[in-house]
């Protein structure tokens, strides 16, 4: 494939800088709830309409699927293409079309498409945010910007968790694609009011400065080189994929065990699993942003992997309603921590190579192996051993992100803080 040299943008005012960080922070506002949308709720809507743990966790795995594959052809087409706010609106439209097709049919392969769709605009959506968003505010100021992005994000799920629950118990579980389909449109708004003017396609791939762009014109191919070629890299993505293979399944089960249970309304008990993670991830993501300044990211990511073990323990012991508050907040520390910590040290270690997206997208291609198959295997150990057996295990995958991040601590500690001084903005 030719390629095709993204020039640098014009310089953009420092009134149209600060209007696009504004509206960067909305935008992950309101896509918070048309990403995850009916996500969290979908495992108790498919029980109620005669489903059962494992082929819910099957159609979940692969959604999980489609968007491994997806993330890093996504993030080499974000490096590439100027049209980084259509892909947001593309793919927001397409996130809530998938999502109404649920309430068409509940058919196994209605859903498997829908979960699919959800996920493949989901690759995209991803890298698209964070390449604007290094764009707008360069490599110097992304920590910070990203740490409120992140927070912002939280806040939206919050929010929209919240909503979903309240408006699922008044009106029913439909109510809550209606209220994906508002969240989509407010976030297509919020795209709009980024002055395109402000993002630089070149900073935004990790180029700054007047280097000129590769002769290679391949991206993804040489997304998987650079991820190979660099040892922190690959420990990175092997400690998140044993993270995420364990943490997957926990939010989705632990609704499943304390609904089916008896103990809790399908609609509110979800929203509440959501609302008090997000809660905490808000707090998490400003914390994991003045940690990075000061300490780098290895401390926050080391803290984030202990915090599921504990989670699945007491998951396993405590299948009550009043349980969600531990269980649900040690994944606000978990993810919340992770959320800022590992966007960033990504383009750290990708800074100048002008493949930071393809870079995410490869990193999350192998994160996303350990989250796509955790619905699965999680499902079916509940349904063959009970949901205390499958919390347990599910808990244990993370000793192994702990042994591999202390194990190369020698190698990983410079890296973390290799831009921990640029950071600091």
């Amino acid at each position: 494939m030719a390629s095709s040299a993204i020039p640098v943008s014009r310089s953009a005012s420092s009134d149209e800088t600060g209007r696009a960080r504004t509206a960067l922070q909305a935008l992950n506002f309101f896509m918070a709830d048309m990403q995850a949308g009916i996500g969290p709720f979908l495992g108790v809507f498919l029980q109620q309409r005669g489903w059962t743990a494992g082929p819910i966790g099957t159609v979940m795995s692969a959604g999980g699927v489609a968007g491994m594959v997806m993330t890093v052809p996504a993030g080499a087409f974000i490096d590439h293409t100027e049209k980084k706010r259509l892909v947001v609106i593309v793919t927001g439209i397409c996130t809530v079309m998938a999502s109404f097709l649920i309430l068409l049919s509940q058919s196994g392969w209605v859903v498997t498409v829908s979960q699919v769709a959800t996920a493949i605009a989901g690759a995209a959506i991803g890298p698209a945010v964070t390449g604007m968003t290094l764009g707008v505010v360069r490599q110097r100021g992304f920590n910070a910007q990203n740490g409120r992005n992140q927070a912002w994000n939280h806040a939206g799920n919050m929010i929209g968790a919240g909503l979903s629950g309240f408006l699922g118990w008044k009106f029913g579980m439909p109510a809550i694609f209606y209220l994906a389909a508002a969240f989509g449109v407010l976030a297509i708004v919020s795209v709009l009011m980024i002055p395109e003017r402000a993002i630089d396609h070149r900073a935004a791939r990790g180029l700054e400065g007047d280097k000129e762009d590769d002769a290679d014109g391949g991206g993804q191919a040489e997304g998987f080189k650079t991820l190979l070629r660099n040892k922190p890299m690959l420990i990175l993505a092997a400690a998140l994929a044993c993270f995420h293979l364990g943490n997957g399944a926990m939010l989705p089960l632990y609704s499943l065990a304390v609904v089916g249970a008896g103990k809790g309304n399908a609609a509110l008990f979800t929203a509440t699993t959501v609302v008090v993670a997000q809660a905490v991830m808000i707090a998490a993501a400003l914390i994991a942003m003045k940690m990075s300044a000061g300490k780098g990211y290895w401390l926050v990511l080391l803290i984030s992997f202990a915090a599921l073990p504990l989670r699945g323990f007491l998951a396993g012991t405590f299948i009550e309603h009043w349980g969600v508050w531990p269980v649900q907040a040690l994944d606000g520390i978990g993810a919340g921590l992770q959320s800022v910590a590992v966007p960033g040290l990504v383009a750290c270690l990708l800074d100048g190579t002008g493949r930071v997206n393809v870079g995410q997208g490869a990193v999350m291609t192998i994160q996303g192996l350990g989250a796509s198959l955790s619905p699965a295997i999680g499902g079916w150990i509940a349904q063959a051993f009970g949901y205390h057996a499958a919390f347990l295990i599910l808990g244990s995958f993370a000793l192994v992100s702990l042994a591999l991040w202390i194990g190369f601590a020698g190698l990983l500690r410079p890296a973390c803080e290799g831009k921990r001084a640029e950071n600091k903005a």
